[in-house]
């Protein structure tokens, strides 16, 4: 705050000076005469002009220098992507021509109003036309934009192409919403799902996903955009309400994401963030502690993170769109990958609003596969006979009924592939049931339910001498038959591995 008062007071006091000097200036003319006083004014104006001058172009030059390394595509601020050379190239040509440029037409224009300052007695050559100098400052120009351009359109070329057919690539996508980002990955099948934007919901389905779409059912929506180094990426761009603009400074990648008109980018990662990190710990300027105010913490090199921002002013939340961007090597990415959760699986799934939710899903079977298959790992290498138990979460059977319902084939299935894997294992299928009604028909019922199983196991050519079956019945209860939850548990069909 005292900063900012005792910058105004100054502010104040050089707009007084300045009127003060011109009120000495009048009382001079009027001392000393008009003429000579303008004579004099336009001696001490050209002189300022030319001392102006050196010391702008002197500035200018040494800023540039000075904070070279803090400006992209300078110092350790190469780009981290494949086509960023191509760009920082056409830069750096358009900056040495435009540079050119800027000093020769400083120069001349302080020096002309230094060396053609008002003289006495000095009257203005005029000069309507010089075929020549027109010739000059236009065909030079002519020819220097026509190269800027051609390098340009190359350089355009190169960084606009599309992915071709074959190509090994990824495809990613970012939607710019005031004010955020919603970053959606494909899950295992490689492929993004279909979207409709009359299917919107907020939080239920921000993206309008189509859920009868097989393709959405795995896909994932992270909070940052986590990225393999040297692999091709497509990024799918566009907006749900006003412009935005997908800005990926560091990988040279920008571009519009506009309401109703999907836009894309295409760019290939070639430094880690790790990586990155590295190259800023060589420049004196990046060894300052990341917390002005606190001398201990970290270096900045070390707290760097390449970033997704949006470059387009779209409101006065726009400072929030800012999102964490991570290049990681190919083994660290596909270890992040698998750590994470499909939006439908564990938003959508089973809702109210899930059209899918009596449908057992292909994605979850061969989810399911997977987690059967490591609990029987499990239990094989376990030494506790009540260890080598498993529970066939995913057998249902017709209320009150011994009839396996079909969605029970799959786990079986499963069953199955792993009694073939292990040619001499023997299991114990086992029936259980809660408390409520007769001892004597949940035993009965129990030991129909087991058989049932063990049938369908013989039946798809599991020889039968490897498998017996039994009922237990309400005898052996895991959790209490007094509340609703505790009984569905009880209700349950089981194998154990005898022997492997």
């Amino acid at each position: 705050m005292s900063t900012g008062l005792i910058i105004i007071a100054c502010l104040i006091l050089i707009v007084i000076v300045i009127i003060q000097i011109g009120k000495v200036t009048d009382l001079a003319a009027k001392i000393r005469g008009e003429e000579a006083v303008q004579l004099e004014t336009n001696k001490r104006t050209a002189n300022f002009m030319l001392i102006f001058m050196v010391a702008f172009l002197v500035l200018t030059c040494w800023s540039a220098w000075h904070y070279k390394n803090w400006m992209l595509g300078y110092g350790p601020h190469q780009a981290a992507s494949a086509h960023g050379s191509s760009i920082d190239g056409a830069f750096n040509i358009t900056l040495f021509f435009t540079g050119i440029v800027f000093v020769l037409t400083h120069i001349a224009l302080f020096w002309f109003a230094y060396k053609y300052a008002g003289k006495k007695g000095v009257i203005a050559e005029f000069m309507p036309h010089d075929n020549k100098l027109e010739v000059i400052w236009t065909a030079i120009p002519a020819v220097v934009m026509c190269f800027l351009v051609i390098r340009g359109l190359v350089a355009w070329n190169e960084v606009m192409a599309d992915v071709s057919e074959g190509e090994d690539y990824m495809e990613i996508e970012a939607t710019g919403q005031q004010f955020l980002w919603h970053l959606r990955y494909p899950g295992p099948d490689g492929k993004l799902g279909t979207r409709n934007f009359k299917l919107i919901k907020s939080g239920e389905n921000p993206l309008g996903q189509d859920w009868t779409d097989d393709k959405n059912l795995d896909d994932i929506m992270p909070s940052e955009i986590v990225l393999p180094v040297g692999k091709q990426v497509r990024v799918r761009i566009t907006a749900m309400d006003v412009l935005h603009s997908f800005d990926l400074p560091h990988f040279r990648v920008k571009m519009d994401a506009v309401p109703g008109m999907p836009t894309y980018f295409v760019f290939t990662p070639s430094k880690t963030t790790e990586e990155y990190r590295q190259e800023l710990s060589k420049y004196p300027e990046y060894q300052q502690p990341s917390d002005p105010n606190d001398p201990k913490s970290a270096p900045l090199w070390k707290t760097f993170e390449y970033e997704l921002a949006c470059a387009e002013l779209c409101g006065k939340g726009h400072f929030s769109m800012r999102r964490l961007v991570k290049i990681v090597s190919e083994e660290e990415y596909q270890k992040w990958l698998k750590e994470q959760q499909s939006f439908y699986l564990t938003n959508v799934r089973g809702k109210d609003f899930d059209p899918r939710k009596d449908e057992v899903l292909g994605i979850e079977v061969q989810q399911r596969k997977q987690d059967f298959n490591s609990t029987v790992e499990k239990a094989l290498s376990a030494e506790k006979p009540e260890d080598k138990i498993i529970r066939l979460n995913y057998v249902y059977f017709k209320t009150g009924l011994a009839e396996l319902d079909d969605r029970s084939k799959y786990e079986l299935d499963n069953l199955i592939a792993v009694l073939n894997k292990y040619p001499n294992m023997t299991i114990e299928v086992a029936g259980h049931t809660d408390s409520d009604g007769d001892d004597a028909a949940n035993m009965t019922l129990s030991q129909e339910r087991a058989k049932a199983v063990y049938d369908y196991l013989v039946t798809n050519q599991v020889a039968s001498n490897r498998l017996r079956s039994r009922g237990y019945g309400e005898t052996k209860p895991v959790d209490s038959n007094e509340t609703e939850e505790g009984k569905a548990k009880n209700r349950r069909t089981e194998f154990q591995i005898l022997t492997q």
